[in-house]
């Protein structure tokens, strides 16, 4: 098996940690994102392990970009054996009475249409050999509308969560598999986009990056035999 990963959002948050999990792990990543500064954060963290990452900027909320990067990277570097999608975003004006049609559009391009052209881009490759799989960070408002979330944020993790479950409709039986992680809370620079930002207290309470990553380890290491096609996570 190849050992290479690619992660988008990989320069905060749960993408970060992703990263910095799976290079500790092994694994060769490229890390993608909009920013060259926060992606060479990234790879500043990983310490010794940070020549094993590589950083791309790429906004895949743009179809052609995600092509023109995926076309690079197995050119390049060889077969993508993992895919994570963590890029995501929110809006501090969500709720209906006040969500802007920019702002849906956004939201909807990053979270779900975003997670869909990278799965297109990789799940080919995956596809011909007869292995990959694919973790898509959704989260809990994937499951149950809330006016924390806002409507569009839960329109495209409920999207993300049926993408999760059409690949292993369709993919399973060629060796592809879909894993869909709901996390609760997690205190990552996302929440600084909230109506009402959390306080150093109610942080504390919740979950940490590196928690999420370790389920997208335990989803990545399981034996090829078994999938968990959906995990969920809450602060305890």
């Amino acid at each position: 098996m190849n050992r290479l990963a690619v992660v988008t959002g990989g320069g905060s948050g749960v993408g970060q940690a992703s990263v910095l999990a799976l290079v500790k792990a092994g694994w060769s990543v490229v890390a993608l994102g909009r920013r060259r500064s926060a992606l060479e954060e990234t790879r500043s963290l990983a310490g010794d392990w940070a020549g094993r990452i590589t950083t791309l900027e790429c906004d895949i909320s743009r179809q052609e970009s995600v092509r023109t990067v995926g076309a690079r990277i197995e050119n390049e570097m060889g077969p993508v054996e993992v895919l994570v999608n963590a890029a995501g975003t929110n809006a501090p004006q969500r709720a209906l009475e006040v969500l802007s049609d920019s702002d849906y559009r956004a939201m909807m391009d990053t979270n779900l249409n975003g997670a869909y052209y990278c799965v297109q881009a990789f799940l080919p490759g995956m596809r011909q050999r007869g292995s990959g799989t694919i973790v898509n960070i959704i989260s809990d408002a994937g499951k149950q509308a809330s006016p924390k979330a806002g409507p569009a944020y839960v329109m495209s993790k409920f999207g993300l969560a049926g993408l999760t479950q059409a690949i292993n409709a369709e993919e399973r039986s060629r060796g592809v598999r879909a894993i869909g992680i709901f996390p609760g809370d997690i205190d990552t620079p996302l929440l600084n986009r909230r109506p009402v930002v959390p306080d150093e207290a109610a942080r504390a309470r919740m979950m940490q990056p590196e928690d999420i990553a370790a389920c997208v380890l335990l989803a990545v290491q399981l034996p090829a035999r078994a999938v968990i096609e959906e995990l969920v996570i809450r602060p305890r």
